[in-house]
């Protein structure tokens, strides 16, 4: 898999998706991951990436030309990398997906995650900033919008690094263990239950003892009941009920 992330501010994407496990999974080639400075498709000497918006409105939008040069060129590389004499011998590939991380796309979550972790997948990750980005950059390049929750933040870096952690680590052979993943909260509609590890009794809290018991078939039953408790307390939406009176 390949993400290239285009943004103003590159290395507040860059810094976190360098460190820990999306760190380790580019040093072992699982996946490629590239952030680039929009400014370096601007084509004035001051490199302007944005400009007044027409009809008066406050806060400035960014341009066309740079994001769409940025992204051509990163869809040829993209192709040029993947280009072979006999093509018809060669593995399908992915084509590439332009992403817009903007507070009016789909919500995102780990459905979605799983749904964009494909290897020998091709993701361009389009950052916004300032007010928004021209329309016709929308309706023209981008294959879909994607938020990551109802707030507004300073700009699309962050939630660029946020949605690409949450997709990387799904990759097989990402995590320590492939099965880790389809236990995560979510992956099953349910938050997860409680987690203990050593010592087994701490300021006279005892571990359950079910799940010292070594009967695996009972700890999975109880870890179940647990995470449809837990779910019910704190994120009754996720079971289609209705939260507690307050």
């Amino acid at each position: 898999m390949r993400i290239d992330i285009l943004t103003l501010f590159p290395n507040i994407a860059a810094a976190p998706l360098g460190e820990s496990m999306i760190g380790r999974a580019q040093q072992r080639g699982l996946v490629t991951i590239q952030t680039h400075n929009l400014r370096d498709w601007a084509r004035d000497k001051h490199r302007t990436t944005d400009d007044a918006p027409y009809g008066g409105s406050q806060g400035m939008v960014m341009k066309c030309e740079p994001i769409f040069e940025g992204v051509e060129e990163l869809k040829r590389r993209w192709n040029d990398e993947f280009r072979v004499p006999n093509a018809e011998d060669h593995p399908i590939r992915h084509s590439s997906l332009v992403l817009l991380l903007s507070p009016a796309g789909r919500r995102f979550d780990q459905k979605m995650a799983f749904e964009y972790a494909q290897p020998g997948s091709h993701l361009i990750l389009l950052c916004g900033h300032y007010e928004g980005i021209d329309q016709r950059v929308i309706d023209h390049l981008v294959d879909e919008e994607i938020s990551i929750g109802d707030y507004v933040l300073t700009n699309g870096a962050l939630a660029a690094a946020v949605f690409t952690d949450a997709v990387v680590r799904l990759l097989p052979g990402v995590l320590g263990d492939d099965n880790s993943a389809p236990d995560d909260s979510f992956a099953s509609g349910l938050i997860e239950g409680p987690q203990y590890t050593r010592p087994v009794e701490f300021r006279g809290w005892r571990v359950p003892d079910i799940l010292l018991s070594g009967n695996h078939a009972a700890i999975a039953a109880w870890c179940r009941e647990q995470a449809l408790a837990r779910t019910r307390e704190v994120r009754p939406d996720l079971l289609g009920e209705q939260p507690p009176p307050a």
